[in-house]
């Protein structure tokens, strides 16, 4: 397992992290996705510290693509049909190995990367199976601020919080 320190980008699985799961359908083709604003702070204060943020869903939604947008996520791929390959490719692109990745996912097709990457966590409602694998056990369930959790762990742990807290006093 890896030190909070190595790491360089945080891959997170969408819904059930970013979103409560649920979707709900308007019409034949509208998609309503509901997210939490204060996970959207936690995207910003990661990124203001030079952690990367790759979004990583097998489904795909216009939603998500505004919202990653309005947030600065450059780093965006639906459609993996193999989140584990995926996330390996993503990785190497970008130059950097497992071991500077914290994967955060809330079911089964995370699994694998849960289990590959440096450090991995799962909200307080995954899959039993997957929430046994995290090594960090969020409190906060998805869609409900377990995002912002991870990055405030993940900043306490390397010991930037206070830091970003004073940009805020």
């Amino acid at each position: 397992m890896a030190h909070a320190r190595d790491i360089r980008v945080i891959v997170s699985d969408v819904d059930g992290v970013w979103t409560d799961g649920k979707i709900i359908y308007a019409g034949d083709r509208s998609e309503l996705k509901n997210f939490n604003v204060r996970d959207g702070l936690g995207a910003k204060l990661a990124q203001r510290v030079g952690i990367r943020i790759v979004l990583l869903t097998s489904r795909r939604s216009a939603a998500l693509t505004r919202r990653a947008r309005e947030l600065g996520i450059t780093e965006l791929h639906q459609g993996a049909t193999n989140k584990a390959v995926a996330c390996a490719e993503i990785l190497e692109s970008m130059a950097l190995s497992f071991d500077q990745a914290l994967y955060i996912g809330d079911d089964l097709p995370d699994l694998a990367p849960m289990l590959r990457a440096g450090l991995s966590a799962a909200p307080a409602d995954a899959a039993p199976e997957v929430y046994a694998a995290a090594a960090w056990k969020l409190q906060s369930a998805g869609g409900n601020g377990a995002f912002r959790e991870l990055v405030e762990r993940l900043l306490r742990e390397r010991g930037e919080w206070e830091a970003v807290l004073q940009g805020y006093r």
